[in-house]
């Protein structure tokens, strides 16, 4: 684990989310990085994420694209403004919208692949699309809107 992802980097007030905090002990620590003009993150469901026999929680695979795409809005930030991830002032987004289609069901026992892109960036509104992949296959594709996480709810702002 010696890269840091775009996790990594966020001020460590703002460590403990449930998708994708590494400093919540219970979380699940989504680790994302940059591949080229994609962002991609691994994550291994384990046998309670089940939905139905040998098949993923729907819910699970939603908290996969919003907390990677509002990573990944945050490395975009920093990446528009020419600036080395977790300089200040810090970039931290929030979930504005989120919307997921499923469009097959997403088996369980294997690595899960999110990729995601930036569609646009647009003051602190950033538009990002994300496929789940597992076996090879697109199961899901979603769509977040994340905007700057506002001053006021930043236990410290940087």
């Amino acid at each position: 684990m010696s890269e840091k992802s775009f996790q990594d980097y966020y001020p460590e007030s703002l460590q403990h989310c449930y998708g994708c905090g590494p400093k919540n002990p219970e979380g699940h620590h989504i680790r994302s990085f940059w591949e080229g003009e994609e962002s991609v993150a691994r994550f291994t469901p384990k046998e309670y994420h089940l939905a139905f026999p040998g098949y993923v929680y729907g819910g699970l695979v939603a908290s996969l694209v919003d907390c990677h795409c509002v990573g990944t809005a945050a490395a975009a930030a920093y990446r528009a403004e020419g600036r080395e991830p977790g300089t200040n002032p810090p970039f931290r987004y929030v979930t504005g919208s989120l919307h997921v289609d499923y469009l097959l069901p997403t088996p369980l026992g294997g690595e899960l692949e999110i990729r995601a892109r930036v569609e646009e960036i647009k003051g602190k509104k950033t538009i990002v699309t994300a496929s789940v992949i597992a076996e090879g296959k697109v199961t899901a594709k979603g769509r977040v809107i994340a905007i700057r996480m506002p001053e006021h709810l930043r236990p410290d702002p940087g």
